[in-house]
């Protein structure tokens, strides 16, 4: 029972307990203002997983996750607008979610059965953030309808119908706790699978796609899979950010939106979901303070950012810091050599 208990305590999940316990009484140290506020940072988190799902357990380096994202949040407003009331929001929201999975699943299955892998799935998926981008934002015409709802071109889609589950509407703090718990079940299913049959599939695909379908896996299908799960979890993302904001844009697919995740995932640690989600929460409170002040240096940080991440920590701060932790404070604390278990 001991060595059990000793083989759980890491570096990871000491942090991973204090910071899940930190987001369940945000509400209670907090006012609704920044608890509404921690609501369209856990959307920005979620849609960060996304990524690492495809990049950091898979190898697929992935831009369209922003896409992915702005399908979830069109979709739900569309939906919205064409059928009154909010009774049906639930509804909407899976709607999105299957929407967002067909859209990833459709553009996988011509990209790994066509056997394009590595760069060129990373310049497709730029392509497609791109092409959607611009699409949207010259739709400002009386033409550009989807039954009752207008595109609206820069202007985007607004007035959108808050999602609600019976009497409950999902603003303040309730918005909140729902945003959380999906990050807790996404989370706990990320730290599942890297100790499964599944994560250590996706591990071997990550190392060596060729010795992987030697081995009788049907890598292109687990590929196509595996991005049609994280483009659901991006639409989910961008619904939960649509029912915050009240609205959608353009600019929620564009190019910056989609670097955005791509840094937080690097700098974080690609391979570490713990290390993702605390080094979000960082930059995007940084970012906002920056914003705040006046300062408009956030994109500049983040650049900055990810040149010292390839340069000098390519597994990532975060990831890199909880490994050094293990070896210099934890292990010898717990006269513990041996090196942490699952699939990193």
């Amino acid at each position: 029972m001991m060595n059990k208990l000793k083989k759980w305590i890491t570096t990871e999940n000491i942090v991973a307990v204090a910071l899940f316990g930190y987001l369940f009484t945000y509400p209670m140290m907090n006012s609704a203002y920044r608890t509404m506020n921690m609501a369209n940072f856990l959307a920005s988190i979620i849609l960060a997983l996304s990524l690492a799902l495809v990049w950091g357990y898979t190898g697929i380096f992935s831009y369209a996750q922003a896409a992915f994202y702005g399908i979830g949040g069109y979709t739900y407003a569309i939906l919205c607008k064409n059928f009154a009331g909010p009774t049906l929001t639930p509804a909407f929201l899976l709607a999105a979610m299957a929407v967002g999975f067909l859209a990833a699943m459709i553009l996988s299955f011509f990209m790994f059965y066509g056997g394009i892998n590595d760069v060129f799935v990373a310049l497709i998926t730029m392509c497609v953030t791109l092409v959607l981008e611009t699409f949207l934002q010259q739709t400002a015409g009386p033409q550009w309808k989807i039954g009752k709802a207008a595109l609206g071109g820069f202007n985007g889609i607004n007035s959108i119908t808050k999602l609600t589950f019976g009497s409950t509407v999902m603003r303040d703090k309730n918005l909140y706790i729902f945003a959380l718990v999906l990050l807790t079940i996404i989370y706990l299913g990320f730290r599942y699978m890297e100790r499964s049959k599944l994560g250590y599939t996706l591990i071997s695909i990550r190392e060596n796609r060729e010795r992987s379908e030697l081995f009788g896996y049907n890598v292109a299908f687990i590929q196509m899979m595996i991005f049609s799960v994280a483009g659901a979890m991006a639409a989910l993302a961008g619904v939960i950010y649509t029912t915050w904001g009240g609205y959608i844009v353009p600019t929620a697919v564009g190019m910056t939106q989609a670097t955005i995740p791509v840094v937080l995932v690097a700098a974080g640690g690609k391979k570490n979901s713990t290390a993702v989600i605390l080094f979000s929460l960082f930059y995007l409170t940084l970012s906002q303070r920056l914003a705040a002040s006046g300062t408009q240096y956030s994109l500049i940080i983040l650049g900055a950012i990810l040149l010292l991440v390839v340069l000098f920590v390519p597994k990532g701060i975060i990831h890199s810091l909880f490994e050094i932790l293990d070896e210099k404070v934890v292990n010898p604390l717990l006269n513990r050599s041996e090196k942490k278990g699952g699939c990193k």
